[in-house]
């Protein structure tokens, strides 16, 4: 899968996971917020999510916390 972490009009991060058949920058033209903090792949794993690679389109790459956040928006 692929993510684009974005920074919503508060200032808080709000990550977007769509398929990898869908290009960066098509899905970066859907969204409203201004600022892209961070984007690349996302996998899930018995020990949690893991985030690599960039998107080279959007000139974003994957940043070490970008898991974290993203697990964060899943806790119920």
């Amino acid at each position: 899968m692929k993510y684009i972490l974005f920074e919503d009009f508060a200032g808080k991060s709000v990550p977007f996971i769509f398929p990898e058949r869908i290009a960066f920058d098509e899905m970066r033209e859907q969204i409203p917020y201004s600022t892209v903090r961070s984007a690349g792949y996302v996998n899930l794993a018995t020990d949690g999510f893991h985030c690599y690679g960039e998107a080279k389109e959007l000139d974003a790459v994957a940043h070490p916390d970008d898991a974290a956040t993203i697990a964060r928006h899943f806790e119920g």
